[in-house]
């Protein structure tokens, strides 16, 4: 299984430089692939992309060094299993408000014993040298390379962040700025510079 260059990104104090992609085409993922991002996000939560579009999209990116992720629409191990099976990279799942959340989505996340994911990598077991018969080496470093996302964007999960951070298997945060903003009373825009916005991300 190839290395997650983020981790190596972030492990050298730098910062990591992702594209969005929500338009369901696999040719626009190709394209975004080939700009220069460290990874490119595919959004299957606000974006008009579903399962078999954002399979043809994860093959597109990943003819390319490009880190693949994918956002989600909520935190149920059925979406996270299937899209890690299907070659993401990394999970951003929205709305994880406190650290019992976190554990829900770290345990969707990782194999056995840390979590609970079923093993069937359908698509990503390739990353591994596998064939129709096996995995490769998929099952041995899935759970050091994909990374585990939650979004923070609430109230409650700012006053839980520093509890969510210390769950383990945690790997970043992402700041949902729309709804964190309107869940501090505030208009959802972009350049948000509200003192409170701001101070909360």
């Amino acid at each position: 299984m190839r290395k997650n260059t983020l981790k190596e990104i972030w492990a050298r104090g730098e910062a990591v430089i992702n594209g969005w992609c929500s338009i369901p085409s696999s040719f626009s993922a190709e394209i975004m692939a080939h700009q220069g991002f460290d990874s490119i996000t595919i959004d299957t939560q606000h974006g008009l992309v579903e399962y078999q579009t954002a399979v043809t999209m994860l093959q597109a990116i990943s003819t390319t060094p490009v880190i693949p992720l994918i956002r989600v629409p909520w935190n149920e191990p059925g979406r996270l299993m299937k899209m890690l099976d299907a070659g993401a990279y990394g999970v951003i799942c929205p709305m994880i408000n406190t650290p019992e959340d976190a554990e829900a989505l770290v345990g969707a996340c990782k194999y056995p014993p840390r979590g609970y994911r079923s093993f069937g990598p359908i698509r990503a077991k390739y990353y591994g040298g596998g064939s129709s018969h096996g995995g490769g080496d998929y099952h041995q470093f899935a759970d050091e390379e994909t990374l585990v996302i939650p979004q923070i964007e609430t109230r409650e999960a700012i006053k839980n962040l520093d509890a969510i951070l210390e769950v383990p298997g945690i790997g970043a945060i992402y700041i949902g700025p729309s709804d964190l903003s309107m869940a501090l009373g505030k208009e959802p825009r972009k350049g948000q510079s509200d003192p409170e916005v701001v101070e909360a991300r």
